[in-house]
Order: C-alpha cells, then structure tokens, then sequence
C-alpha cells in the first residue's frame, strides 16, 4: 500500500469549506474515486496541534497514484487552487515507509 499524507491548517472562518473539500467524502475523495488503485482517505484531527488536520490517502501502489496524477493532473491542479482559499497552511505529513 502507498500512503499520501498531507498536515493542514484550515483559514480562519473557513473550516466548513475545508471540512467539505478534505473530508472522507469531499472534492478531493470524489476526484481521486476516479483512480484505479484508489483505497480510500481519512481525515484525521491532530491532537498534539490543535486546530490542524492530517489527510491519509491510501493508494494500491505508487504506480496507481502516479496513473492518477497523469491522467487527472489539470482537473488535480484546478481543485488544488481552489482550495488554497479554504487552509492557512499545508505541510507534506510524515514520511511513508
């Protein structure tokens, strides 16, 4: 299994839009549907940084994500910028072994 994980800081007064983008069922899980390999996501409150969230996608492999990346990069790119409005801050999660 191949993890994707991601630590985000939602703006200020924007958690509700965050929430619906991120969240297990959001933008970013509806698009990534539409990738053979695709396991599912979790999005995790982070109890150590209070206010901070952790999304954990799971793919099949490296490979299915990077068949992913390839074939849905403009539509990745467009909801990649439209959610820069909705997080304060964005940080690669830790390291996947």
């Amino acid at each position: 299994m191949h993890l994707i994980q991601w630590d985000f800081l939602p703006a200020e007064n924007r958690l509700p839009e965050f929430l619906a983008a991120y969240g297990n069922e959001g933008e970013w899980v509806k698009l990534f549907r539409r990738g053979a390999g695709y396991l599912g996501t979790d999005l995790l409150a982070l109890p150590d940084r209070p206010g901070w969230y952790r999304t954990v996608d799971r793919w099949t492999s490296v490979e299915a994500y990077t068949a992913f990346r390839r074939a849905c990069a403009a539509e990745y790119a467009a909801l990649d910028e439209r959610c820069e409005a909705w997080t304060a801050q964005e940080l690669p999660g830790p390291e996947t072994p």
